[in-house]
């Protein structure tokens, strides 16, 4: 093996691996537990990245000046080399301190910053066309000549509407000469004079035109002037999308990935079959494509990946430092389905059934509806993979009913459920929810300091399309979501039971808000998704209050939490 591929590779010690079996399946990258030796692996990244990398601002200190804070994904892959010895591999996502060359980490699959690449050299002419058009936008010239032409826009504007109102003015006394001069006039006398106000409405008429068609011609030389400027700065912006996409098709086609049987297969070929016909940005830059591609290429037997966030959260996400977390689903799974093909995994978690054994309570019903208490783990309705839920439940118990669901609760989450059995109520309680009529209260257990012991969380939520079913915080795009909370109990292992009233209904609401740095940043217990996971999530709806669908009265049903 050379020094440099020797230089990448971390063995493990006899004592670690005499204490740890080696994992019997590659982990399943989008839902994991990291095996031991991942988490060794990742310990000793861990610490190399606090001693020995510079030049990077992780944002967890504040004596750090250069650039802003970032934190970073990093990812650990368990191998075993081709003698049979088990060791780790290093990666990052993306640049560390604005580059791809770091010693101990595996290198990316293209590297977009070696001296004289052809991505430099056209990053070069993209940035001298980016100047000429700056330069252009800053001419003195050009400046001068826009203001003009937005003044005489403005007072062709002010001078013709003024003219309507002296045409309108006009009209009006024509029209009262014409009532008083037909009550003193003879028919041939009025005849007469009605061809005089004709004649003074025409003339008005002429003057109009004529004011419009000196203002056009003015403001017509003016955009002539422009148009030398406009039509430059057209034709660089065309160029410069013409040289961007061909250099974007020539990046996909360097980005060859690998799989165990030495195939290799570009990005544009990868994504082309999928929903986005084409790879995202950044995609292929993720730390595990980086570790397989290398392994691949030396030999190497992926035995186990983990990847974790190191540094301050991103404005958007919810991430925390030090903590794992799966592969991206948009960027990375089409490209690790083709880099992982033939090799065993780890089950997918979607295919499993944890609540297959936990109760369906029904806690109320009448002619009209049921509520029940779902249990956590079971699915408001059926699944892909999953047919099990309150709905094929309460199908099979009562046969000769047709249950209606109005509202859902994820699968991890227990507590109140209302199911219809009529048309009509399902109609009328949907109503009440789509109006946000129904008093929901949730209880949930939280890990971290919450400061204030109650208050609103509003934060606007949107799905993060490279990275389903996550939501993103976005005060541009998002849909507004509402939460009132209060704070009912701080308990002696630092957890906090929280009550959450939700104003608004969007996809993992209360676990955003609980969890993101600008809500309460502390996750709820057992969110595999947005925290750490645990033996469930302790998330529970256990208030509801509405009106019956036939009574008109209000009702009120709850359910405490199991925890």
């Amino acid at each position: 093996m050379d020094t440099l591929v020797n230089s990448r590779i971390n063995y493990f010690s006899s004592a670690d691996l005499e204490h740890h079996t080696l994992p019997e399946r590659f982990t399943f990258p989008f839902f994991y537990e990291p095996h031991p030796l991942a988490v060794k692996a990742a310990s000793a990244l861990q610490e190399y990245i606090t001693s020995s990398v510079e030049g990077h601002n992780f944002g967890l200190t504040h004596d750090v000046e250069e650039g802003q804070p970032i934190g970073k994904m990093f990812g650990v892959l368990v191998v075993k080399d081709v003698i049979g010895r088990v060791g780790h591999l290093w990666a990052f996502s993306g640049k560390l301190a604005n580059s791809n060359d770091h010693d101990r980490f595996v290198p990316p699959v293209f590297d977009m910053l070696e001296e004289n690449s052809f991505f430099l050299k056209e990053q070069y002419i993209l940035n001298s066309i980016n100047e000429k058009v700056k330069q252009i936008e800053a001419d003195d010239a050009y400046l001068a000549l826009k203001q003009e032409l937005l003044q005489l826009e403005a007072d062709a504007a002010a001078e013709i509407e003024a003219f309507k109102q002296y045409v309108k003015q006009n009209k009006a006394e024509r029209k009262q000469q014409r009532t008083a001069q037909k009550a003193v006039l003879s028919p041939a006398g009025y005849a007469e004079f009605e061809a005089l106000m004709i004649k003074h409405s025409l003339h008005d008429k002429h003057r109009f035109n004529v004011l419009i068609q000196t203002w056009d011609a003015r403001i017509a030389l003016v955009k002539e002037k422009l148009g030398a400027y406009s039509n430059e700065i057209e034709r660089l912006k065309k160029e410069r999308k013409e040289k961007s996409a061909a250099l974007q098709q020539q990046l996909f086609e360097q980005y060859a990935f690998l799989n165990q049987y030495g195939v290799h297969k570009s990005l544009h070929d990868i994504f082309s079959d999928t929903v986005f016909g084409k790879p995202p940005a950044a995609a292929g830059e993720c730390a595990t494509p980086k570790l397989l591609q290398y392994a691949f290429e030396h030999g190497f037997t992926p035995l186990a990946m983990a990847e974790f966030w190191w540094g301050a959260p991103p404005k958007s996400e919810v991430r925390k430092h030090g903590q794992y977390y799966p592969a991206c689903t948009g960027k990375c799974k089409p490209i690790l389905e083709h880099m992982l093909e033939g090799r065993t995994s780890d089950e997918n978690p979607l295919f499993l059934h944890p609540g297959e054994g936990n109760q369906l309570d029904v806690v109320y019903e009448d002619d009209h509806f049921f509520v029940v208490n779902k249990p956590h783990e079971l699915l408001s309705v059926p699944g892909i993979a999953v047919s099990d839920s309150v709905y094929t439940r309460l199908k099979y118990a009562f046969k000769t009913i047709e249950p209606l669901i109005i509202h859902r609760l994820d699968m991890a989450t227990s507590g109140l459920l209302v199911v219809a059995k009529t048309k009509a109520a399902h109609k009328d309680m949907q109503k009440q929810f789509l109006k946000r009529t129904v008093t929901k209260r949730y209880t949930a257990l939280l890990q971290g300091n919450v400061l204030e012991n109650e208050g609103d969380i509003n934060l606007p939520l949107r799905g993060d399309i490279d990275n389903r079913p996550y939501q993103l915080v976005c005060f541009e795009f998002g849909k507004r979501a509402l939460t009132t909370y209060k704070i009912i109990a701080r308990n002696a292992d630092g957890s906090v039971k929280v009550h959450f009233w939700p104003h608004t209904g969007r996809t993992h609401q209360l676990r955003m808000h609980a969890a993101h740095k600008l809500g309460l940043n502390a996750p709820i217990k057992g969110d595999d998704l947005y925290g750490s996971a645990s033996d469930r999530l302790y998330l529970h709806a256990a208030y509801l209050k509405f009106i019956h669908p036939v009574t008109g009265k209000e009702v009120v049903f709850e359910a405490a939490e199991p925890f």
